[in-house]
């Protein structure tokens, strides 16, 4: 059996290099690393450090060059100059995302914000999201949500304090993240012991992986049988099947006549959808679909961009005690033994603002911004045709040296005497993208890791683990929607003084 598949893929790759190599047109991109016939370059990228492999590689090739992923074409954009110029001027041009199988099918085939493609229900749906979800009014509106679950967190840090419990800061976080994201969506929480937690976090986790799995459907689609040979097909129907069942009881329940909320709650994510839907005001002919698609949206975007940022400010501040140190004297002396920080008390604190954008920078928790080019445009000279993938590397960006003294150093300090910041208008800063496609939740997210690492710097003195130092602590990340910290961050809390 292993003998016929190694020859049928043998025959399959002769066959497609010949027509291949008659069909093929010369280049219209900049010159970057050779790749072989049907593959490309796909054997020399790893996708667990792809930003890291791309910015080694524009050490050699330059800021601008071209990549061949399976059979599509690819650029690379690793300066803020040549960001402006892609994702601004030519932002009409770049302004869909590439579509991949996992996303589409857990998306309901496009359906949500995030892998809709550029088009006019992308613009709807995207119109919705932000009046109704992220604008400044409705972010404020959760913030008692947001407080409440921060509080839960200190109670229970406050526990391994008095137990002599080490801390794992990486599930405590991505906890009371979900727990707020949860609420925020769907009206309920389910953090709480038992199998309904561990169904949700099962789902939760294999939704992730599923995103950063390698479909070779992808990348070469005549070799896509690969992918049901493996195994990867089913798993990613099985995912689908459970996310489908989850949403569907969500809605189920929202759907009750009898259903019972807690009294200080607002509508949730659902229940305006749902409302929305019973109004049939919009443009789009909301579904059942249209509804679970932003759910998802919600729970994996959301929940993930806010807990990996939380916890890499939580890495630099232990990485470098100085800054820890000048964080917590901001935020004491301005409060004293103020028992909680609120969210207008972190308007004053301007150092843990600076810590926050210095983290954005330096650990950069969604280093690649992924587009697809749906109408050809020129960039310093070359043609950019449709279906081109362009990855605006902005790990590259974050490290640029003429954008950025001493880059390599985690130094808030750097944000202090500046105007610059992370909402798509400076390119030199871009860890939520910019342009069209920019992530509209920055105000939500933002909100979320303020109110967590206020009070984790305030109720707390944070220690290593006996036998270790700061400069154990690593800063290896993983793939996915957003890069989470690969080893958990696990300290020891001690009462502040």
């Amino acid at each position: 059996m292993v003998s016929f598949l190694h020859l049928l893929l043998a025959l399959s790759l002769f066959v497609f290099i010949i027509l291949f190599k008659k069909s093929k047109k010369p280049s219209t991109l900049p010159p970057g690393p050779r790749g072989i016939p049907i593959i490309g370059n796909l054997h020399q990228l790893d996708t667990s450090n792809l930003h890291l492999q791309l910015w080694n590689l524009s050490k050699i090739y330059g800021p601008f060059f071209s990549l061949q992923i399976g059979l599509k074409q690819a650029i690379v954009i690793s300066t803020p100059k040549l960001a402006q110029k892609v994702l601004n001027d030519h932002g009409l041009h770049v302004s869909s995302r590439p579509p991949s199988l996992g996303s589409q099918k857990l998306s309901y085939n496009g359906l949500d914000m995030i892998f809709s493609p550029y088009n006019d229900y992308w613009r709807e749906i995207r119109k919705i999201c932000v009046v109704h979800f992220f604008s400044s009014k409705k972010v404020s509106s959760f913030s008692h949500i947001r407080k409440h679950e921060v509080k839960e967190m200190i109670k229970k840090i406050s526990g391994h304090v008095c137990s002599s419990k080490i801390t794992n800061l990486s599930e405590i976080i991505m906890s009371v993240s979900s727990s707020i994201i949860c609420r925020i969506a769907f009206g309920r929480k389910y953090d709480e012991e038992g199998a309904e937690k561990s169904r949700f976090h099962g789902l939760l986790n294999e939704t992730q992986d599923i995103f950063t799995s390698f479909f070779i459907s992808n990348h070469i689609p005549f070799l896509g049988w690969i992918d049901r040979l493996t195994g990867l097909l089913a798993r990613l129907e099985n995912t689908h099947k459970g996310l489908d069942a989850f949403f569907q009881e969500v809605l189920n329940e929202h759907l009750d006549p009898n259903r019972k909320k807690e009294a200080e709650e607002d509508d949730d994510v659902v229940d305006v959808m749902l409302e929305l839907q019973k109004q049939g005001h919009l443009s789009i002919d909301l579904t059942h679909n249209h509804i679970k698609a932003i759910m998802l949206d919600l729970l994996v975007a959301a929940t993930d961009t806010s807990a990996a940022t939380s916890v890499w400010v939580m890495t630099g501040l232990m990485k470098n005690p100085r800054v820890m140190k000048k964080a917590q004297e901001e935020v004491r002396n301005l409060y004293g033994k103020k028992d909680f920080i609120d969210e207008e008390d972190i308007q004053k604190l301007i150092y843990l603002k600076a810590v926050i954008k210095e983290t954005l920078r330096f650990y950069a928790p969604a280093p690649l911004v992924p587009r697809e080019v749906n109408r050809s445009f020129m960039i310093d000279g070359y043609e950019i045709l449709p279906k081109t993938l362009v990855y605006v590397n902005v790990w590259a960006i974050h490290q640029d040296p003429e954008a950025w003294e001493d880059p390599e150093e985690f130094y808030p300090e750097r944000f202090l005497n500046n105007d610059r910041d992370f909402k798509g208008q400076d390119f030199e800063l871009i860890p939520f993208g910019a342009g069209r496609r920019i992530c509209p939740g920055i105000p939500m997210g933002i909100a979320t890791v303020e109110l967590i690492t206020a009070n984790l710097v305030n109720s707390f003195d944070w220690e290593m683990p006996t036998g270790m130092t700061p400069k154990d602590i690593d800063i290896e990340g993983l793939p996915g929607l957003a890069r989470h910290k690969k080893n958990h961050l696990c300290l020891v809390a001690k009462n502040s003084m």
